[in-house]
């Protein structure tokens, strides 16, 4: 991926509604060329879907919580196919340390919390921590300080500028 790329996932990830004319007037590349960029991100599988970031709280679910999943052999939830397509369970994460697994799980309300819970037990042992607040509700992935400045520049890697000179 060169710099272009991640101008590109940049805008992406900010407004991902964006069209490709609109995507290139941002980028100072031209449609076609931002087209074929963002299918070949898309096919390389680094950009991965196209989301609505959907407030819980919002949308009916103000109970949040991490849930630590302690089991392991045959009766491990990760092994169950269905886990992953419970309603409550926003994100599943298998883990090395304590535990095999963690979820963050989204309900209405504690009494169907604790039927979660009680749903998860049948698996292992849950440890839960309830969520008080989200201060970083989502982050986009950026090209990391020292792969910015260890990158090789080059004629490809430049944005194009409005007279078809790169820089």
């Amino acid at each position: 991926m060169d710099r272009m790329d991640w101008r590109l996932l940049q805008e992406l990830q900010a407004d991902a509604r964006l069209s490709f004319n609109e995507l290139s007037r941002r980028v100072h590349l031209s449609a076609p060329a931002v087209a074929e960029r963002v299918r070949r991100l898309e096919a390389d599988g680094v950009v991965s879907g196209y989301h609505a970031h959907v407030s819980p709280e919002a949308a009916g679910f103000p109970v949040q919580a991490v849930v630590v999943m302690d089991c392991y052999g045959p009766s491990c939830l990760l092994r169950d196919p269905e886990v992953p397509s419970w309603p409550q369970i926003r994100q599943l994460f298998r883990i090395t340390g304590d535990g095999c697994s963690v979820l963050v799980a989204a309900v209405p309300s504690m009494a169907a919390f604790e039927a979660f819970i009680d749903r998860l037990a049948r698996y292992g042992r849950p440890s839960s921590s309830m969520v008080l607040s989200q201060p970083v509700a989502w982050s986009p992935v950026e090209q990391s300080p020292v792969e910015r400045s260890s990158a090789v520049r080059s004629p490809a890697a430049e944005p194009e500028r409005r007279d078809g000179v790169p820089g």
